[in-house]
């Protein structure tokens, strides 16, 4: 499931990045990793506030879609 669909509040983990290479390697920049958990803070129409490894980060939801957690 894409992270896109996580409820505010819920912790998944990362099981997969999709996309092109560059883009993955930007979500992995950031801390979106194979195994990671993420907590999703806060959504609104526009994106999502995530946190991991400690860190709020914003990002769209094109992103956020490419996030596969369970």
């Amino acid at each position: 499931m894409s992270l896109t669909f996580a409820g505010i509040g819920e912790t998944k983990v990362i099981m997969n990045l999709k996309g092109k290479e560059d883009v993955v390697r930007h979500l992995q920049d950031l801390g979106f990793v194979k195994g990671e958990s993420v907590k999703l803070l806060s959504e609104n129409s526009s994106g999502l506030i995530i946190l991991v490894k400690g860190v709020r980060i914003a990002i769209n939801k094109g992103l956020a879609s490419k996030i596969m957690v369970a």
